[in-house]
């Protein structure tokens, strides 16, 4: 005779924890795409030959993968690209449509997931390692070396196409970029090591323990990023 066998409750409890915890990634996710939305809705600074504008777009891509790690960071700004890509005005001087594509802002667009990758795995190495003002450096290198190697190189390469520009040239017109990067990352760091300071579980993974091993003594940082 076979017999039925019950969940224990230990088992349940967790089952019930890592729904909860499921649930508040896809909340985070769809938060911060949201927020990625809303800074791309502020008015944009056209310059350059091109025209490809200074916005607020990549503090919030940088704070994603600073504030949420590289996979739910990456999650959500992901999700910003495709839905705006679908069509939702939420690029830009609130354009959308897959025919973004085909303009000068075409490479930095693209290039945004990486770069909340890119940024999310730093956050994850450096919070593992470092508290206070080292952090803070750590951080910032790391999100402005991301931008450097990511977003800019895509964003000068669809500059170029998009726009017929020679590669010098395009690479001469982004310049004008890197000093609001600069304040852009400063700002995204400073944020984020708020929001870990006020919501330390934020970046803990499922599981673990939300304080880091090497912040048990002295001030609490944040655990390890997801």
């Amino acid at each position: 005779m076979s017999h039925a066998h019950t969940a224990s409750p230990a088992s349940a409890t967790v089952g019930r924890r890592n729904s909860a915890g499921r649930a508040g990634d896809i909340a985070l996710i769809a938060v911060f795409a949201a927020l990625l939305a809303a800074f791309a809705i502020m008015p944009p600074i056209p310059v350059g030959p091109a025209g490809v504008p200074i916005t607020l777009q990549t503090f919030a891509v940088a704070l994603c993968g600073l504030v949420l790690g590289p996979w739910r960071g990456g999650a959500a700004v992901l999700l910003y690209v495709v839905l705006g890509l679908l069509g939702l005005p939420i690029f830009s001087g609130m354009s959308g449509g897959i025919g973004v594509l085909a303009g000068p802002s075409a490479g930095y667009i693209t290039s945004f997931t990486l770069y909340a990758l890119a940024t999310g795995f730093v956050a994850r190495w450096a919070i593992r390692r470092f508290r206070g003002s080292k952090l803070w450096i750590a951080l910032f290198v790391g999100a402005l070396g991301s931008s450097l190697l990511l977003n800019h190189p895509l964003g000068i390469l669809g500059m170029s196409i998009n726009a017929d520009l020679p590669l010098g040239v395009a690479a001469v017109a982004d310049l004008v970029y890197w000093p609001g990067d600069i304040i852009k990352n400063i700002l995204a760091v400073s944020v984020a090591l708020l929001i870990h300071r006020a919501f330390p579980d934020v970046l803990r993974r499922r599981g673990m323990p939300a304080v880091a091993p090497s912040a048990q003594s002295g001030t609490a940082q944040p655990g390890t990023a997801q």
